[in-house]
């Protein structure tokens, strides 16, 4: 195939934080490229040939979790619904490193792990392979002129789109009011459907939910969490 050409993307945030543990690292050396869901960086695979998730999850159904951060959440899933395979993008190394102590310690074998941005994965996932997706305390970008840096925008809500089945949800959890406000005018926007019908539905979590450190942060700083549950048309 004729290779693409590369977009200029820029990123913002974080790529690492403080110094990693010996035990982090060797997480990192040894267990990474095993978990690796495929060529999905533009050097490796400029062509954007799409990921074949059937061979990597045996042909069972995918899910994706976006910023995974420490991944409490990403790891609960994969060990509640071992019928399921899961994909984690992060490009937060430590978070990452965090993940994997968490994915030898609980020796689930259901995950896929992208440390990197979630724009180039979506490059190459194949369109409506996914069948649930999760955004979970993204990054709130709280300055106004920040905010066209959030996830809750054309530029990853259209490709995410594209890559989700019709009919699959997208579960979005954030602590920020005029986060939810963005999310409530985009989402729908970009090909996806509100499901609540009452209070109880955004302010109750999920019933398979498990609190992560970035909520309990948000709970003990007085900040009250949003759970949106949509649909893709």
């Amino acid at each position: 195939m004729t290779e693409r050409s590369r977009p200029y993307r820029n990123f913002y945030g974080r790529l690492k934080g403080k110094a990693l543990k010996k035990s982090q690292q060797a997480y990192l050396d040894e267990d990474l490229a095993a978990l690796s869901p495929g060529p999905v960086g533009w050097d490796e695979n400029p062509q954007r040939d799409a990921l074949d998730l059937a061979g990597l999850f045996g042909g069972r159904p995918v899910w994706l979790e976006i910023g995974f951060g420490g991944g409490e959440h990403l790891v609960h899933q994969a060990r509640e619904n071992p019928d399921v395979g899961i994909i984690g993008a992060e490009p937060y190394i430590n978070g990452v490193a965090m993940l994997l102590g968490k994915i030898r310690r609980a020796g689930v074998r259901n995950l896929a792990v992208h440390p990197g941005d979630a724009r180039d994965l979506m490059d190459v996932l194949p369109a409506g392979s996914i069948q649930r997706a999760f955004l979970l305390y993204p990054d709130p970008w709280p300055k106004a002129r920040h905010h066209r840096r959030r996830f809750v925008t054309p530029e990853h809500l259209e490709p995410l789109r594209d890559v989700l089945a019709p009919g699959a949800i997208l579960r979005v959890a954030t602590d920020i009011p005029d986060y939810v406000r963005q999310t409530l005018e985009q989402v729908p926007r970009a090909g996806f459907e509100w499901l609540a019908e009452r209070p109880a539905d955004w302010r109750a979590p999920w019933d398979d939910w498990v609190s992560t450190r970035y909520e309990q942060k948000a709970l003990r700083e007085g900040r009250v969490p949003h759970y949106l549950t949509f649909r893709r048309l």
